[in-house]
């Protein structure tokens, strides 16, 4: 078995590599040439501080028609690790052969996760912002996945400007390094400040309430959410769903379920993957536009196959006898 730490994984991920593979999972999902099991997601940590649940455990396995291997993602979500430096997201992944079922490798995940989730934004702001050149970004929430969804979107189309907006201070830790990285980024004390005049709007964060206005938006703006994936978890309110001329998913029948959307079905969302099919899209520059995300194991499973792939054929990581 191949074993990846953090650093390897951080030595052969790029994100121009990465956005092709992750469209091309889209397209497969959208076509039904995956498997995807239902993703179990579970209370974790009671009773070890008290009688509430600290984190999330979640299960989630895919697997690729075609691919050589399939993947299996371990994750947890924990909110509380802000108060202890260490990331609210944290996942390995393991990598089994699918002609034999051997155990092939072991990938720390969360690098990965943060990237793979990045690319959907990426992707959304490439196929569905309004022009073709460099958007105007503002961002709510200011954890790692701003900054992947900055990253993404720079490499998937370019960032002119972004603005950043978290109710703690942690907005301006995260315009310092988006700064540090050749971007123009500033901290603004709110989310109408971050969310106004831009032309995609990325929600990333774990909040149970609505994070901007929706009357901010202004015509034109792509709006993507990746932060709420269960029914307590909310980042958009009303009047910027119902502003919306159309919803996209990664996974509707899953992102209905969420709290951003309390009085849709998933009959109300076209697939994202429709969008790359060139099947759907942006019919005109003043069209408000909502992408929301839940993740999908099956990006897990392309971008881990992928670069443990790249890791084999390269002799990256470390050789393990189970």
């Amino acid at each position: 078995m191949r074993v990846l730490s953090d650093d390897d994984v951080a030595a052969l991920l790029d994100l121009d590599d990465l956005l092709p593979a992750i469209e091309r999972a889209f397209l497969k999902q959208g076509r039904d040439e995956v498997e995807r099991p239902d993703r179990p997601h579970f209370p974790v940590g009671t009773g070890i501080e008290g009688d509430e649940p600290l984190g999330t455990g979640l299960t989630m396995p895919a697997y690729i028609h075609g691919d050589s291997q399939y993947a299996t993602k371990l994750a947890s979500v924990h909110e509380g690790n802000a108060d202890r430096d260490l990331p609210t997201v944290q996942a390995q992944i393991a990598v089994t052969d699918a002609r034999t079922g051997e155990p092939a490798g072991l990938l720390a995940g969360t690098r990965i996760t943060n990237a793979r989730t990045g690319c959907i934004g990426g992707l959304a702001a490439d196929w569905l912002a309004t022009g073709d050149g460099p958007v105007r970004l503002g961002i709510v929430g200011a954890g790692t996945q701003a900054r992947w969804q900055t990253r993404a979107i720079a490499a998937a189309r370019g960032v002119e400007s972004v603005r950043v907006y978290s109710p703690s201070d942690s907005r301006e830790a995260c315009a310092a390094d988006l700064r540090a990285e050749g971007l123009d980024a500033e901290a603004v004390d709110s989310a109408r400040a971050a969310v106004g005049d831009a032309d995609v709007v990325v929600t990333a964060t774990t909040a149970t309430e609505p994070v901007f206005p929706g009357d901010a938006l202004t015509a034109g703006t792509l709006v993507v959410a990746v932060g709420a994936y269960t029914a307590e978890m909310r980042e958009l309110d009303a009047a910027a769903v119902s502003r919306a001329a159309r919803l996209f998913a990664d996974v509707p029948e899953e992102v209905a379920e969420t709290g951003d959307f309390p009085d849709h079905d998933e009959d109300a969302f076209t697939p994202l993957s429709a969008v790359f099919e060139g099947e759907a899209g942006r019919e005109s520059d003043e069209e408000i536009l909502v992408v929301a995300s839940v993740g999908s194991a099956v990006l897990d499973a392309a971008a881990a196959t992928a670069l443990f792939e790249q890791a084999t054929a390269g002799s990256v990581g470390t050789e393990v006898e189970l």
